[in-house]
C-alpha cells in the first residue's frame, strides 16, 4: 500500500483511511472491531473518527464511535495508528448539536475541553491529527489556530486539519497562521467523488501551492456509486432510503444533493467503465480518489466487513490514461449543476 505525507507535517499515513462514522450505530461494536481488524490486516494504519460520531449524531449517541475506537486500540502498540479526530464546530444545518451543552463555537475553552474529552474516550494520550470538523469563520482564525497551537506544544496533539472547508477559509488560516507564527492546517477533509469533483477546482490548486493535504470523505457519493439506489430503488436501511422517506427538511435536501437523475445516470455509465477493467465501481471510485496529486489519503467507511472488502480492492490500484479519459468524458457529458460551468479547471 502507498504512503504519502499529510501536509508539510511529519506524519505518514497509506494512501486508504479507515472511516468510523458508522460505528455504534449502523454497525455495533463487535462489527466495529471486526472491521478495524480487517483494516490493519490489509496494511491500513490511518483511522479518522470525531467527536461527534456515530452520524446522525444525538444526546444519547453523543461520543460513542470514539469510545468504541477507545476501546479496540487498549492494548495495541500506539505508534503503530495514526490516529484523526475531530473537534465539532457549528453544523451549518447539517446537524442539531448535542455537544457540550450546545457549545460549538472553535474557541479556546470549546477546543481545549473537546480535545480533553476525545482523549478521554479514545484512551490514548495524544492525537495525531485534530480537526475541526466544520469552519468557525465568526470566530478569529488566530485564536482557533491558538489553541490548536497550544495543544501541539503540550503533546496532545502533533498535527492539525480542517474539514468542510472553503478555499478562502483555507487561505485564511493559512495566512493566519503564517502571520501569527501558528500551527498551521496541514490537511482539509471535504467531500470529494466521482459525483462530486468541485475540489479539482479552486480547492486543489490551495492544495497544491500551499502543501496541504486533501482527506476526501464519502468516495462512493454516500453509498450512491455502488448502485444500490440505481433505477430509483431505496433499499431498507440505507441512509438516504431513510432520508428520503423519513427525513427531516435538511435531510431531503441533502439526499437530493447526492441522489438525482444526474448521479444515477453518472453510476451507471460508471458501471460500464468497471465492467470493463474487471472492477466494480466501488474499487474504481476509491482507486480515482486516491490517485490525485493533491490527495494524501482517501477515507472510506462500512457498516459490514463485506462491504468494506470491496473498497479494499483498490489497493495498489492505479488507473491508466485510457480509463481516465473514460471517466472525464462522463463528467463532461452530464456536468455537475453545483459547478459554474460543469467542467473540471485544474
Amino acid at each position: 500500500m502507498k504512503r504519502k505525507r499529510l501536509g508539510r507535517s511529519g506524519i505518514v499515513v497509506t494512501d486508504i483511511c479507515m472511516g468510523t462514522m458508522t460505528f455504534g450505530l449502523q454497525a455495533d461494536e463487535k462489527t466495529s472491531f471486526a472491521i478495524m481488524d480487517r483494516a490493519i490486516d490489509a496494511g491500513i494504519d490511518f483511522f479518522d473518527t470525531a467527536e461527534m460520531y456515530p452520524v446522525p449524531p444525538s444526546a444519547a449517541k453523543f461520543g460513542i464511535t470514539e469510545e468504541i475506537v477507545g476501546r479496540w486500540l487498549k492494548g495495541r502498540p500506539r505508534g503503530e495508528i495514526v490516529l484523526a479526530t475531530k473537534v465539532t464546530g457549528p453544523g451549518h444545518g447539517w446537524f442539531r448539536p448535542p455537544v457540550r451543552n450546545g457549545f460549538t463555537a472553535l474557541d479556546r475553552r470549546q477546543i481545549f475541553k473537546a480535545c480533553e474529552d476525545s482523549l478521554r474516550r479514545l484512551q490514548t494520550d495524544y492525537i495525531d491529527l485534530y480537526q475541526t470538523h466544520w469552519p468557525d469563520h465568526g470566530m478569529r482564525h488566530e485564536e482557533t489556530l491558538g489553541a490548536l497551537t497550544e495543544l501541539v506544544r503540550q503533546g496532545k496533539v502533533r498535527a492539525a486539519g480542517c474539514s468542510n472547508e472553503t478555499s478562502w477559509g483555507l487561505m485564511k488560516n493559512l495566512w493566519e497562521a503564517q502571520k501569527h507564527g501558528l500551527v498551521r492546517m496541514d490537511t482539509v477533509q471535504n467531500n470529494f467523488s466521482l459525483i462530486n469533483r468541485r475540489c479539482e477546482n479552486e480547492l486543489a490548486q490551495v492544495c497544491r501551492q500551499e502543501g496541504v493535504s486533501l482527506l476526501p470523505y464519502s468516495p462512493l457519493g454516500g453509498g450512491v456509486l455502488t448502485g444500490k439506489y440505481n433505477g430509483g430503488a431505496l433499499p431498507e436501511g440505507a441512509r438516504f432510503s431513510h432520508y428520503v422517506k423519513h427525513g427531516e427538511p435538511r435531510q431531503k435536501r441533502m439526499a437530493a444533493r447526492f441522489l438525482n437523475e444526474r448521479t444515477i445516470e453518472t453510476t451507471v455509465r460508471l458501471q460500464k467503465v468497471a465492467a470493463d477493467i474487471g472492477m466494480t465501481v466501488t474499487a474504481l471510485s476509491v482507486a480515482w480518489s486516491k490517485q490525485h496529486d493533491f490527495v494524501a489519503s482517501t477515507i472510506v467507511g462500512a457498516t459490514t466487513v463485506a462491504q468494506f472488502e470491496e473498497s479494499l480492492q483498490a489497493i495498489d490500484v492505479t488507473l491508466d490514461a485510457e480509463t481516465l479519459r473514460r471517466i472525464d468524458e462522463i463528467e463532461e457529458a452530464i456536468p455537475n449543476p453545483m459547478t459554474e460551468d460543469g467542467l473540471r479547471r485544474l
